[in-house]
């Protein structure tokens, strides 16, 4: 009996181990982030919150970043996170601008004059519009922060990008709903490519210019086959830092505060961060051999001119689609925001 006694008690320390264990176990996280860019300088930010919540979850979390579109392309990184079949992405809102009705509203052409005046539309949106998360919630999905872009270039073999008389005719890099008007108004042909196949599109001549802004001219050195860079032309926010609910919920109410904490932190580390960069980026084109053409504020003025009213058309698209009464709303509180 005695013996029999001891051996229970020998198995019940064995399965408290094993159960102490298996929480431990438990409270070890991977999160895989699949972003659509590749890895460089100009997403060190993201990378440096990665890290951050690792070495604030004492290691528990971890967030495994592939780049490139190695766990998914651009406009098909919401619906794995939708699905739950990545946990983290970074979402573009113009690559699905049939689905995210709101959010698409970031990357409308000439609503912003610079990165800070997006992001505070983009932190004020969030806050305060409840339109904006709610999209999201639609696809299962919480955001965090936005990355900032630096205003957008036209990048290619001939100097002639810095009028608007230059530009009929040629095929220029577009994406999403709207810059396609961008370029119509002038008489571009928008034309949709892919970051990562900009450069080869350049060298063949299916583009005759990209449209990205200089992080990103030279993270990809677009200034080899396109030595011009014709700018600035225009700014918008860029990618949204997501993640999916499955995954959030995986996470204590401990953890999911470090990562709203850092997610503020990182917010505003990018807005120090994009204009030091973007300057150092100009350096690169030009030490690259490109060569950098201001684009006239006149030239700007008459492209503005002849560009239809996006936001508002934008508003009006939503009418068409019953939104109309929060789509001015929107618009309303934007212009309000921007002392417009």
């Amino acid at each position: 009996m005695k013996r029999n006694y001891g051996m229970l008690l020998k198995a019940a320390a064995v399965a408290a181990t094993l159960g102490i264990a298996s929480t431990a176990s438990a409270q070890d996280i991977t999160l895989r982030w699949g972003h659509y860019l590749p890895n460089s300088d100009f997403l060190q930010v993201e990378k440096n919150f990665a890290k951050k919540i690792e070495a604030r979850t004492g290691g528990k979390v971890k967030i495994d970043m592939t780049f490139a579109g190695g766990l998914g392309q651009g406009n098909e990184l919401l619906p794995l996170l939708s699905r739950g079949a990545i946990d983290m992405g970074a979402i573009v809102p113009g690559y699905y601008a049939d689905q995210l009705l709101f959010i698409r509203a970031f990357q409308i052409p000439f609503v912003f004059d610079e990165p800070h005046a997006a992001i505070k539309l983009s932190r004020n949106s969030f806050a305060e519009l409840p339109m904006f998360n709610a999209e999201y919630a639609k696809f299962g999905v919480k955001f965090l922060f936005h990355q900032p872009l630096g205003v957008y270039y036209m990048t290619g073999p001939d100097g002639n990008c810095d009028n608007i008389a230059g530009l009929k005719g040629k095929k220029i890099r577009s994406f999403g709903a709207d810059i396609p008007k961008l370029h119509d108004a002038v008489g571009a042909v928008p034309v949709s490519v892919r970051v990562g196949d900009v450069y080869e599109a350049l060298q063949r001549g299916t583009l005759d210019y990209s449209f990205l802004n200089p992080g990103n001219i030279v993270t990809n050195r677009l200034y080899e086959p396109g030595k011009y860079s014709c700018g600035p032309v225009m700014a918008i926010t860029g990618h949204l830092i997501s993640i999916s609910d499955k995954a959030w919920a995986k996470l204590d109410a401990a953890t999911q505060a470090i990562f709203i904490e850092e997610a503020k932190a990182s917010q505003q580390e990018y807005l120090d961060w994009i204009d030091n960069f973007e300057n150092k980026a100009k350096e690169g084109i030009i030490a690259g051999g490109g060569v950098i053409k201001e684009f006239p504020a006149s030239e700007l003025a008459k492209w503005k001119a002849a560009a239809p009213d996006l936001l508002g058309n934008w508003v009006a698209d939503m009418k068409g689609r019953g939104l109309g009464d929060e789509a001015a709303q929107v618009a309303a509180k934007w212009k309000e925001w921007l002392g417009k």
